[in-house]
């Protein structure tokens, strides 16, 4: 692998040929099935071919490619089973490793940004990167006070490519939209593009780390590595080992899973009523599973490059909505929605259907533990995409407000990890602990009640 392809023609060529790939592949599928194979093998070939060259191409050209198959990667639980495996195998692939850049290219970075000396700063410092990611790869080191570090260097040219792949892959969105069904793909690249500037400025990314790091420093669940030194596309952190979560999902125990899950429900929660942030790149290759002291499981967080900025924590809205969604009140949900902006004020719908919408995708919050599993978003999925579905029709009506974008793709991408997880969690607990106004009309209640009652 060379440096990240820069010229804007060259990356273009790449992604444009994926939907002429894709296509190309279908024909061959059909010359095969007319040559006397069963359509079962010809289609999984088919999927298979697909899903290497899908790889291929985001995975080499990293930037804006790379990140957009990230995103997509979370979603792989609502692909029907017969097709998931081939992506799943190419898409996790993407979470946790691409192929690096050159040696001489890193030492460039180094030389420009932290002088030439830059070797000083280290005791030891790891030529072969550890992680490369959409804009930038993580060396292991040892910083000169004897801590073990990750090293995040950034691509030179990482914001021309990444504006480049997500403004080619926006024109042929509809063509990549039946890789995830019931998904709009091109909402979620204008969001990506939207968050363009925010991922490459290090001293952002700085910030909001250390602001989570000393949050929860003294946090017996959640691991958030310290900030050591940060300039210009580099950012110093502290190391943390663990199980990356891509491994658990793949091998790892029941009990694993459960407290993975747990853990990802509480601190996506948890995180805006602390920090006023919220983590917003929640795809496996961010997270690791650390053994504590007592026999049990922590959660690492990476990767704070892209975070929504919440100063009283997730929008009171979401919880009271949620709760009276809970509790059948339709006329309540309906009202609230209206006020939101999720409603437009041209359109008119039945409040029980709003109600009949929202309550499957909620389901989790009515037990106390619910097992998240594919076939359970894979239903979802199915229900909303589905054109003589109910779910779709109205589903088509619903607007979504700029300032829930965010939340909204965090929280769908955080639900998709907990299918892949397939983690029993007591996603409840969570809500009434953490999210402003789920918890507040059960303790109204509990307080009007007559004290024999109560």
């Amino acid at each position: 692998m060379s440096d990240l392809p820069r010229k804007a023609v060259t990356r273009t060529a790449k992604l444009a040929a994926l939907p002429i790939g894709f296509a190309g592949r279908a024909t061959w599928g059909i010359g095969r099935r007319i040559g006397g194979k069963s359509a079962e093998i010809v289609g999984r070939e088919l999927q298979q071919r697909t899903a290497d060259q899908l790889f291929k191409v985001l995975g080499e050209l990293k930037g804006g490619a790379m990140k957009f198959g990230q995103a997509l990667s979370v979603f792989e639980s609502a692909l029907p089973e017969d097709v998931a495996g081939p992506y799943r195998a190419a898409l996790t692939k993407l979470q946790e490793a691409a192929p690096p850049m050159p040696t001489r290219t890193v030492h460039a970075v180094l030389d420009e940004r932290l002088g030439e000396q830059w070797r000083e700063l280290f005791l030891e410092f790891e030529d072969k990167p550890s992680a490369a990611a959409s804009i930038g790869q993580v060396h292991r080191a040892v910083w000169h006070d004897g801590r073990e570090v990750a090293v995040k260097v950034q691509y030179p040219g990482a914001g021309e490519a990444l504006l480049s792949d997500l403004g080619q892959l926006s024109r042929f969105a509809r063509l990549l939209g039946p890789l995830i069904p019931g998904m709009d793909i091109k909402p979620l690249i204008t969001e990506l593009r939207d968050r363009v500037s925010e991922e490459l400025d290090y001293a952002l990314e700085a910030r909001a780390q250390q602001t989570h790091a000393e949050e929860f420093a003294d946090d017996p669940d959640v691991v958030v590595p310290q900030v050591v030194h940060q300039c210009e596309q580099v950012l110093v952190t502290e190391w943390i080992d663990g199980t990356p979560l891509a491994e658990i999902i793949d091998n790892g125990s029941e009990e694993e899973r459960d407290r993975a899950g747990q853990l990802l429900a509480r601190f996506l929660f948890s995180g805006p009523a602390r920090t006023g942030l919220l983590h917003a790149d929640p795809h496996p290759g961010n997270f690791r599973l650390l053994p504590d002291e007592k026999g049990g499981w922590r959660l690492g967080v990476l990767d704070f490059g892209t975070v929504d900025r919440l100063p009283g924590g997730l929008p009171e809205p979401i919880g009271a909505s949620l709760r009276r969604t809970l509790d059948g009140e339709a006329e309540g949900v309906y009202e609230l929605l209206c006020e939101e902006g999720f409603v437009k004020e041209s359109i008119e719908l039945e409040p029980d259907a709003v109600l009949d919408y929202l309550l499957p995708i909620i389901e989790s919050a009515r037990v106390d533990a619910f097992t998240f599993t594919r076939s359970w978003m894979r239903h979802q999925a199915a229900r909303i995409a589905d054109p003589r579905s109910p779910a779709h029709q109205l589903g088509k009506q619903l607007n979504l407000p700029p300032s829930y974008l965010l939340i909204h793709r965090v929280t769908l991408s955080t639900i998709g990890v907990l299918c892949q997880l397939g983690a029993t969690v007591r996603l409840r607990d969570e809500l009434e602990a953490w999210v402003p106004g789920f918890a507040t009309e059960d303790a109204a209640e509990i307080e009007d009640r007559p004290a024999a009652e109560a």
